[in-house]
């Protein structure tokens, strides 16, 4: 272990609060909407024992609120089909046996399968995290055979409406979505500007536009094609013309059309830069743009998913060795620290612990009011829910503050218990699920992650190399052109997000570093050059244009590295 890496292991920076994402309420009123009428009928029914599987539908509403509403539509049936096939196995499983040795052992593989696919598919905050919590308390909730089919029921049924409470902005604001990812991308393209591609933190900036501009495109080709959809494509084409040419941006114009796509009023009209334009948006560029089949992402992610169970697994042995009633809070504390490298790991357990021992404090301070009627506990886990995703986006403690006193209250949903004990429980819960799970992340290693950065820095200096094939030509097809630029922006955004996820990576060979960089610098000029081509940059003089494709070689002789 170097002294980089211990350096990259700091407490007070885990710690930092950030600033709110810019859709922090829509979560938060999502989950409290998709949560109360469920719970509220049965307290009327006097069966708020049966407000756990309900609760597990609802928690579906916490997803997809950055997606178009065509994907999320699909990506919302998907987890409610995830989040009732998890229960449905958790609760069979503890309808035909009480061994907590093997409800552990199915927890533990139940949580790194969610933490495989969740990562696969990008499925976005909360990710994992509340399925995992959902399967792994529901293996140790007395249950007989019979009850689970209606159990499983009320959980669909919570599921539904969770969907419907998804979907419901896209009355009001069809294309919010899309239009915030464009805002985004408009933002970070004229953080970069301001820079001049010169200035101090211009790598930090370009990385950050890539990525935000990649997100959008990604946004996009997901949603459906309309006009809305066309004009908002042609904002993010002015995004990547800042990224490639920041010179010959105006930071002040991006930032313009950023504040105009905020609420509902009309998507501003950028006028294309010649009559071709309309012809680079293809269907070609959203199948270059796919991602790449299922199985394929889930094999990089083979050493993740073995931290994950190995450390799941560990951590509830660990719980029970001590006589800890609900191993499963160890067994979740392991799976929420799994990041996509051992320093990110430690950041998140640094964050759920002080987040945790805090919240058992809160917890202390809430319990008297929530014993008073079962209406005020269902408020109480309302007012946290809300306040959890409120918070979450400004850090993880922060949010898991919140966190720790619903989980808390909802076991006593089914009967009141000693809150003393439950705060003991839970705090060495915790501790042992922190600490066995990083330990679990740092003995098992992920070579892998060398690997994945070769393939990327292979694809980035193959779409380089191609792009300046074509740029050699001198009459290149205008939407091989886009196709290309398209292909070599999104590898650039890729190379540097595998970049960031490798350096945080123990116990691997030595990484390219200079490779890395130099890949970076010749594509972002070769991206340029790309973009100078197409006559994207706003008062490129024409005779300039032309003389450059008289002279083929002169637009390679910009984007040598």
């Amino acid at each position: 272990m170097s002294s980089a890496t211990l350096r990259r292991l700091p407490l007070s920076g885990a710690l930092r609060l950030g600033r709110p994402s810019d859709i922090w309420f829509k979560p938060a009123l999502s989950v409290v909407v998709a949560i109360a009428p469920p719970s509220l009928i049965l307290l009327a029914l006097g069966r708020l024992d049966l407000a756990m599987y309900t609760m597990a539908g609802s928690m579906c509403a916490l997803y997809g609120h950055n997606r178009p509403y065509a994907a999320r539509a699909r990506v919302l049936a998907w987890v409610v089909a995830g989040m009732v096939g998890g229960l449905a196995v958790a609760l069979l499983m503890a309808s035909l046996t009480t061994n907590a040795v093997v409800l552990v052992a199915v927890g533990a593989v139940m949580a790194a399968a969610q933490k495989a696919v969740c990562d696969a598919t990008r499925l976005g905050p909360p990710a994992n995290v509340v399925l995992t919590f959902i399967s792994s308390a529901s293996l140790f909730a007395p249950q007989t055979l019979g009850q689970v089919p209606g159990h499983i029921g009320l959980a669909l049924a919570a599921g539904a409406w969770a969907w419907l409470v998804g979907m419901a902005p896209g009355l009001l604001r069809p294309h919010g979505p899309e239009r915030r990812a464009t805002a985004q991308a408009l933002n970070a393209a004229a953080a970069y500007a301001a820079t001049d591609g010169t200035g101090d933190g211009r790598a930090t900036a370009r990385a950050a536009s890539a990525a935000a501009i990649h997100a959008a495109w990604q946004s996009l080709l997901a949603a459906r094609p309309d006009r809305a959809r066309r004009a908002l494509e042609q904002l993010v084409v002015r995004a990547e013309v800042a990224l490639a040419a920041p010179a010959d941006s105006d930071p002040a114009r991006l930032r313009a059309w950023a504040r105009q796509l905020r609420g509902t009023g009309r998507v501003p009209r950028v006028a294309p830069p010649r009559e071709s334009a309309d012809e680079l948006l293809g269907v070609d560029t959203e199948l270059a743009l796919r991602p790449r089949p299922l199985r394929h992402r889930l094999a990089p992610l083979a050493p993740i998913a073995a931290r994950t169970a190995i450390g799941c697994s560990l951590a509830g042995y660990a719980a029970l060795a001590l006589g800890v009633g609900r191993p499963y809070w160890a067994l979740v504390t392991a799976a929420s620290l799994y990041q996509a490298n051992v320093t990110l790991t430690w950041n998140r357990a640094v964050q759920r612990v002080v987040g945790n021992l805090v919240g058992v404090v809160a917890f202390a301070a809430l319990a008297p009011l929530a014993h008073l009627h079962p209406a005020a506990l269902v408020l109480c886990c309302l007012a946290l829910s809300f306040g959890a995703e409120a918070l979450m986006g400004r850090n993880y403690w922060l949010g898991s503050v919140c966190v720790t006193p619903m989980a808390l209250l909802i076991t006593e949903f089914a009967r009141s218990q000693d809150p003393g004990r439950l705060m003991t429980e839970r705090a060495l819960d915790t501790l042992v699920g922190a600490l066995v799970g990083f330990g679990a992340a740092v003995a098992v290693t992920n070579r892998r992650a060398g690997d994945r950065l070769e393939h990327a820095l292979t694809t980035a200096e193959r779409a380089r190399e191609h792009a300046a094939r074509l740029l050699a030509e001198p009459h290149p097809a205008p939407r091989a052109l886009e196709n290309t630029r398209r292909a070599l922006a999104a590898a650039l955004a890729e190379l540097r997000a595998t970049a960031d996820a490798a350096a945080g990576e123990w116990w691997q060979r030595a990484l390219p570093e200079e490779r890395v960089a130099l890949a970076e610098q010749s594509g972002h000029r070769t991206l340029a050059a790309t973009v100078r081509r197409q006559g994207y940059v706003p008062g490129q003089d024409e005779e300039q244009a032309r003389g450059r494709r008289r002279d083929p070689g002169r637009a390679t002789e910009d984007i040598r590295p």
